[in-house]
């Protein structure tokens, strides 16, 4: 029975989990709290955080599995994309541990482990199937052949999905992060109440960086247009009024236009490649109103629909194992030298 190891460190979250022979037993997550009076992840207090939190975290992963650190066949972590000082903390410490062990060293990649989330717990899809990854620094729409064959076929040209969602949150003077934020005050409005432009972007690419500035203007013309003018800039206080009074409203009405640009493309997607078998994965992911959306359009297009759990949605050491639990049978092993890198390598 193979039991593996994985750290996840690629942003603000420090994760362990025991996986034996494709069953994850353990799970363990420490967030960072510290960020949320900076409005966003602050990249050296993350590592400093990691380093603080990476031993208890995985000391609980091994007493949560009732597992020791001797019986475990290889050590895991993810190599990339993500924050290169995050990155270094659950590489180094992962190495540490397989040369002091001599065991395996398995390097992993963020977004693979996000589509393969959707294989920790029955049901599962079959390959090939699709998967729209959504997360605050990544959109993607991933086509998967096997656990270890993936191919992108469609991604953001500029901004993310979940960019998008706490870039909004913040022009509604949420706090970060604000994704969830608008998810929770979107239940109490209308969606339909404002109309914000799709953007028409050809292929299956997406792009958020125009909805994001065609938000900030409607709400600096207090709802008048979304085009810049200089003459139709409201005040300050007529800003903040109508924001108020509209709050709820406001949120649904984002929220909408995202999901609708995400599925759209998704639908797209399906249609091109005739796959049936369709998932969503990533932070966005958990989004109560996307989740409901995906599983709508899948009865009406005759998908067979998969949405990991909540705790695999977030970034999360999971599935990072999950990944890494696929890499081994193929004896895909990493040796020391191996590097990480913060951008995201196809």
């Amino acid at each position: 029975m193979t039991s593996i190891l994985a750290i996840e460190s690629s942003c603000d979250e420090t994760s362990a989990a025991i996986c034996r022979h494709g069953k994850i037993l353990s799970n363990v997550i420490a967030n960072q709290k510290v960020h949320e009076q900076y409005g966003g992840v602050v990249p050296e207090l993350a590592s400093r955080a990691h380093i603080q939190n990476i031993v208890p975290v995985v000391d609980a992963a091994l007493s949560t599995a009732k597992c020791q650190l001797s019986t475990i066949d290889a050590f895991a972590f993810t190599q990339s994309p993500g924050l290169i000082g995050s990155l270094l903390v659950g590489s180094q410490f992962a190495k540490s541990l397989a040369l002091a062990l001599g065991k395996p060293l398995i390097a992993v990649h963020h977004m693979q482990a996000h589509v393969l989330a959707n294989l920790i717990d029955d049901p599962r899809p079959n390959f090939p199937f699709l998967c729209l990854t959504v997360s605050g620094g990544h959109t993607q729409i991933v086509s998967c052949e096997s656990p270890t064959k993936m191919k992108v076929i469609g991604e953001t040209i500029d901004d993310a999905a979940g960019e998008a969602f706490d870039k909004s949150a913040k022009l509604l003077g949420l706090p970060y992060p604000g994704g969830p934020l608008i998810d929770s005050y979107a239940q109490r409005g209308n969606p339909k109440r404002f109309q914000f432009p799709e953007p028409q972007i050809p292929g299956l690419n997406f792009s958020f960086s125009g909805l994001k500035t065609s938000i900030l203007y409607f709400l600096q013309n207090a709802g008048k247009s979304h085009v810049y003018k200089e003459e139709n800039i409201a005040t300050v206080e007529e800003q903040k009024t109508f924001i108020e009074e509209n709050f709820a409203d406001l949120c649904a009405s984002i929220q909408q236009r995202i999901i609708t640009i995400l599925l759209n493309k998704l639908k797209k997607a399906a249609i091109e490649t005739g796959i049936k078998d369709v998932c969503i994965a990533g932070g966005v992911s958990a989004n109560s109103a996307l989740r409901k959306a995906f599983e709508e359009l899948g009865k009406k297009n005759h998908w067979n629909t998969f949405i990991p759990a909540f705790e695999y949605c977030t970034d999360n050491a999971a599935m990072i194992a999950m990944t890494a639990y696929y890499k081994y049978l193929e004896k895909d092993f990493a040796d020391l030298s191996v590097t990480v890198s913060a951008r995201a390598k196809h």
